[in-house]
């Protein structure tokens, strides 16, 4: 690995300042687990890294009045071990516990995930499918956008050199949403996905039907992706069997996987299916279980 010279951030506000002191050639240091790999094989390396691991004030998961928001250096061992999304989003902790080794977890950030921008990610498709936002700063203020918009391809984000992933803000209007997470890869665990796949969906119970679907594909495309038509079509259908697979169908037309050394193109295919009505109905069984729920409080 060649030389590099290592700055520590007390905080945000100091990690901004840092990254336009040293901007271009200025990297962020969050978790370290796949940034260190990269720079130990990189032809060119960064002047200077931005070590910001120390700066608490990324680091809280909690409700707001914008939602949930999830500081970037949040570990996917901390989403795994919290309260809140453990009540709200168990799919999020699902999909944190499919990342890597206990160690890598342990260190791993959610902010480091999102940044690196691998098409395979498994923290991706479940906020995806969950309307996530980001926040993001820079020496021109704070913006947000959505997260399908952070992605724009492999390992490349919206991110510009001396602005900073800040948090991950689930909207209001779908805390609680039931959502879930399915992964297939070439073993049980520390594996990456061949695909992935998270839904989310709220269900009007007078009609029976399926209200706001969303579903979200990994390592089918160069980012993580929504499938928008399969989405459409379930919106405001009952989720029988016969619906889910045809939207299952649909969601297959929408990727645009690649053969490689680890699967053919067909086959992620027919994961692409397989995964998407996995997925739709774990979240609709976890609708149901919401409501039963509700029903016994009440009774």
């Amino acid at each position: 690995m060649k030389a590099f010279e290592l700055v520590v951030a007390r905080d945000c506000a100091h990690a901004l300042a840092l990254l336009a002191e040293h901007s271009p050639s200025v990297r962020v240091l969050a978790g370290g687990t796949d940034l260190l790999v990269e720079l130990k094989s990189a032809s060119q390396v960064p002047r200077v890294l931005v070590d910001i691991s120390r700066a608490a004030d990324m680091k809280g998961i909690a409700v707001t009045d914008q939602g949930l928001c999830i500081g970037a250096l949040v570990t996917h061992t901390q989403i795994m071990r919290s309260p809140l999304i453990r009540e709200m989003f168990p799919a999020l902790a699902d999909a944190a516990h499919t990342i890597g080794a206990v160690q890598t977890r342990n260190m791993a950030t959610l902010g480091g995930n999102l940044a690196t921008c691998v098409p395979s990610m498994d923290s991706g498709p479940t906020l995806v499918a969950l309307d996530a936002l980001v926040a993001i700063a820079g020496a021109g203020g704070r913006r947000q956008l959505p997260l399908i918009e952070f992605f724009v391809g492999p390992r490349k984000t919206m991110l510009q050199p001396e602005e900073l992933l800040l948090e991950i803000i689930i909207p209001r209007e779908n805390l609680g949403k039931p959502a879930d997470f399915v992964k297939f890869g070439l073993r049980k665990g520390q594996a990456l996905a061949l695909v992935n796949a998270a839904a989310s969906l709220w269900m009007d119970w007078e009609r029976n039907v399926c209200v706001a679907p969303r579903i979200a594909l990994g390592a089918v495309a160069p980012t993580v992706i929504r499938a928008p038509a399969a989405e459409a079509y379930l919106e405001g259908r009952a989720l029988t069997p016969e619906v889910v697979e045809e939207a299952a169908r649909i969601a297959v037309g929408e990727a645009r996987p690649i053969s490689d050394f680890r699967a053919s193109a067909d086959y992620r295919r027919e994961l692409i299916a397989v995964l998407t009505r996995r997925a739709l109905a774990n979240a609709y069984a976890r609708a149901k279980a919401k409501r039963e729920g509700e029903l016994r409080c009440l009774a």
